[in-house]
């Protein structure tokens, strides 16, 4: 089955309502939450849109390098970097890159795209209008080499 590049369902979540887990411990519960064998489609941002949704293994993989990642890179003592429309039932998590955060109100002249999104609808095409570092690809690709090999 081919997917369409665009998915009016995913974008309404995507550009939707939605709230910040502001504290590590309310991302760390939310974590918790998370059925990972839902069927997420699991989307670096500069690279492929998946075709299909990930398995329970390798969502809870991404989970537990997701937050590796923005323990190491987030030199803040809160989160306020992941975004979900429902603490308690989500359908779409905006995880967003540590390292290129722009400017919240918009006023760098674009929309500044999170780095990594789940959900739990087919994503539509997400361009980038910034150049996506080498060391995010390449733990993208580590990632996908792993869960491949597993």
């Amino acid at each position: 089955m081919i997917r369409p590049e665009q998915n009016p369902e995913f974008d309404a979540l995507f550009d939707g309502m939605l709230y910040s887990l502001m504290s590590w411990k309310q991302l760390a519960e939310f974590w918790a939450r998370i059925d990972t064998a839902a069927g997420w489609y699991l989307y670096a941002i500069g690279e492929d849109r998946p075709e299909a949704a990930a398995d329970a293994e390798h969502v809870g993989t991404f989970i537990r390098e997701i937050d590796a990642l923005l323990h190491k890179d987030h030199h803040e003592d809160y989160c306020g970097i992941v975004y979900t429309d429902d603490f308690n039932r989500p359908k779409i998590v905006k995880i967003y890159d540590p390292n290129h955060l722009g400017s919240s109100c918009g006023s760098v002249g674009y929309r500044v795209l999170p780095g990594w999104v789940m959900s739990l609808t087919p994503p539509s095409d997400l361009t980038p209008s910034h150049f996506v570092p080498q060391n995010r690809r390449r733990w993208w690709q580590g990632f996908l080499e792993a869960i491949h090999h597993a």
